[in-house]
C-alpha cells in the first residue's frame, strides 16, 4: 500500500482575457461604490488654496483628491521605471 498519487494539475491557466475580465469587474464595482458615495455626500463644502476660494460637493472634492493622489503616484512610478530601464541599458552595454 503506497501513498496515493497527487491530484492532477489543472490544465487551465490564468489568461490575459481572464485577468482583464476580473480587473474590469473589480473596476465597475469600485465605480458603483464611488457613485453611491458621491450621491450621498452632496452637501457643498468651501475650499481655499493660495488665495483661491471655491465650493464643491464634498463627495466630488474627495474623489478629486483621490484621483490627484493616484496620478501623483503614477507619475512617481513612471519616473522610477524610467530610471531603472536606463540603468539596465547601461549594464547591458557594459558601462558602469
Amino acid at each position: 500500500m503506497g501513498t496515493p498519487p497527487p491530484p492532477p494539475k489543472s490544465a487551465v491557466h490564468l489568461t490575459r482575457a481572464a485577468a482583464l475580465w476580473t480587473a474590469l469587474t473589480l473596476g465597475f464595482l469600485i465605480l458603483i461604490v464611488l457613485l453611491i458615495f458621491i450621491a450621498q455626500n452632496t452637501e457643498s463644502a468651501e475650499f481655499a488654496f493660495l488665495g483661491w476660494h471655491w465650493s464643491l460637493p464634498l463627495g466630488v472634492a474627495i474623489l478629486f483628491a483621490a484621483v490627484a493622489g493616484g496620478l501623483l503616484t503614477v507619475a512617481v512610478g513612471a519616473v522610477r521605471m524610467f530610471q531603472l530601464r536606463r540603468a539596465a541599458k547601461k549594464n547591458l552595454k557594459g558601462g558602469v
